[in-house]
């Protein structure tokens, strides 16, 4: 015998495990036509090791990129392999289930194939249909599910949906900063009934307000570096409501070839203080991902009394850079640098972001998460804001959260075409380009148009919470109205305000907000004559 357990003949590749040795093995002695990305699949093993594999076999080639053994190699190879020992494939805790849910599958399928192309710099690759409708029926076999509220962190895979399609009665929220992914599960979630709601964040900047501390599990299939583990996963336990019951479900792969960035990620989970309750080995399922064999392991995560201070302190530590390719990769530190000359005519009150210490010292500075996460104390009136490499989604929050009149924002690379994001901020700001920088100076607010003082009335405090804001403007519109009657109707207008604010909104929400307040309006009108 060789290395591998494979009977002496037949190459193996040294790198390669031996159950998925075999499997490949097993797979090829059929003599069918198989592509390399097939057998990664099928196998799950990376790419390279079963390109290894197949450099000490015999093959025959096809048209395009198919082959298969020759008669000689894949006689010698059955033959082998039926003397020989073959381990088994780890057990599936729910394959069982899964006929009964065909009809899920199929219907996930169609939303997978129908959903936003992949961003390869969000790192996403889609999971399989199977993989998705398993995650629920995990979920259910595992928890108590009635009543459940479920976090997904980040959510391009569509878990949400399939929870909803298996779960009727968990309430499921959906954080995630592709403005894509949010607007085609709310999209979804509308036509298939669900109850499913989303919410805009940059996990690098914090976790929305009303996810903070509201799931009773939570779901995450993050990039697969130690810092986007390691930032999602700590994303994930703040958003648990109760540390001693909650869990959190990691899909996360490696190669066979790299088990050092494995252990580096085991190592950030170690330092969120989290007991590896259970690991699935090849869980995950993938369209593409072969470095990785196309499959990740499914990790159950059970938070102690020292994880969630772990995750706040782990959380703030991390850089911008989380990703494995594109301007956010962990390669890929480079930074907005603006000069004092980008800045002398503007004269703002403060600095936030990372300023060089050589621009307007004297000048007050914010960090972008502060800025964000609660109003500036002092009153401002202009200000200046760099957004590093990757952060640029959150332009219109940055500037939702303030009320100065002017506001210049330095971004990496000059600005596209501004067109959602002047749309998210009618009535609020006016938008220009200059050079790298987007300039927003503020609107007045009169009007006699009431929608339109609603709205802005919303928008101006961006920290608040919309239903509420909503609900007081309502009375002032309408005087006869009591606080519940105009609390049910913004429910009515507008469900997926529920306890947001507009900061954590999708951009698609507030350009739907005028008129949902429209809508509100009449709502009121027939509430306060009934």
């Amino acid at each position: 015998m060789v290395d591998g357990g494979v009977p002496d003949g037949p190459p193996v590749a040294a790198d390669m495990d031996p159950r998925r040795i075999h499997t490949a093995l097993s797979l090829l002695a059929d003599r069918r036509w198989r592509t390399l990305g097939e057998l990664v699949r099928e196998t799950g093993a990376p790419r390279r090791s079963v390109e290894s594999l197949l450099a000490g076999l015999s093959l025959e080639h096809s048209g395009g990129d198919r082959f298969r053994l020759t008669p000689d190699q894949g006689a010698e190879i059955a033959e082998s392999l039926r003397t020989g020992y073959r381990p088994l494939d780890p057990a599936d805790p729910v394959a069982h289930l899964l006929p009964e849910y065909a009809a899920v599958v199929e219907r996930v399928a169609g939303l997978i194939e129908r959903a936003p192309r992949a961003r390869h710099v969000l790192d996403h690759v889609s999971a399989t249909p199977e993989t998705v409708v398993r995650r629920a029926l995990l979920l259910g076999a595992r928890f108590w599910l009635p009543g459940t509220r479920l976090l997904c962190v980040g959510d391009h895979d569509l878990t949400s949906l399939a929870v909803g399609l298996v779960h009727p009665g968990v309430q499921t929220t959906v954080v995630d900063v592709d403005e894509r992914i949010l607007a085609y599960i709310d999209a979804c979630a509308a036509e298939l009934g669900l109850d499913v709601r989303t919410r805009w964040a940059d996990l690098r900047l914090g976790l929305p307000a009303s996810a903070v501390e509201y799931a009773d599990l939570a779901v995450t299939d993050p990039p697969y570096t130690p810092e986007g583990v390691g930032l999602f996963v700590a994303r994930a336990v703040q958003g648990l409501r109760d540390q001693g019951q909650g869990r959190v479900l990691l899909a996360y792969g490696a190669s066979d070839r790299t088990p050092a960035l494995a252990l580096k990620v085991q190592q950030a989970l170690q330092e969120l203080n989290l007991v590896s309750e259970a690991v699935y080995p090849d869980f995950n399922g993938y369209f593409g991902a072969e470095a990785i064999g196309s499959r990740a392991d499914l990790y159950v995560l059970r938070p102690t009394g020292k994880s969630l201070p772990a995750a706040g302190a782990r959380a703030d530590r991390f850089a911008t850079a989380i990703y494995t390719q594109g301007p956010q990769a962990v390669e890929a530190r480079t930074a907005v640098r603006a000069s004092p000359d980008d800045v002398a005519d503007l004269r703002p009150d403060v600095l936030v972001g990372d300023w060089p210490k050589q621009v307007l010292p004297q000048a007050p500075r914010v960090r972008l998460t502060t800025w964000l996460a609660k109003p500036y104390a002092a009153r401002v009136r202009r200000a200046a804001v760099t957004l590093p490499p990757g952060l640029e989604g959150a332009l219109v929050r940055v500037l939702l959260a303030t009320r100065a009149e002017q506001v210049r924002v330095f971004l990496p690379d000059p600005p596209g075409d501004l067109a959602d994001e002047a749309a998210s901020l009618a009535g609020v700001y006016e938008l220009t380009r200059r050079g790298s920088a987007v300039e927003a100076v503020r609107t007045p607010s009169g009007t006699s148009d009431r929608a339109q003082r609603i709205v802005r009335a919303i928008m101006d405090r961006a920290h608040g919470k919309v239903a509420n804001v909503w609900r007081d403007a309502l009375i002032d519109a309408h005087p006869g109205l009591t606080k519940r009657q105009a609390r049910t109707v913004v429910a009515d207008a507008a469900p997926w305000a529920r306890d947001a604010t507009p900061l954590e909104l999708p951009l698609h929400r507030l350009r739907d907000l005028p008129a949902a307040v429209r809508a509100s309006l009449d709502l009121a009108t027939t509430a306060s004559a009934g």
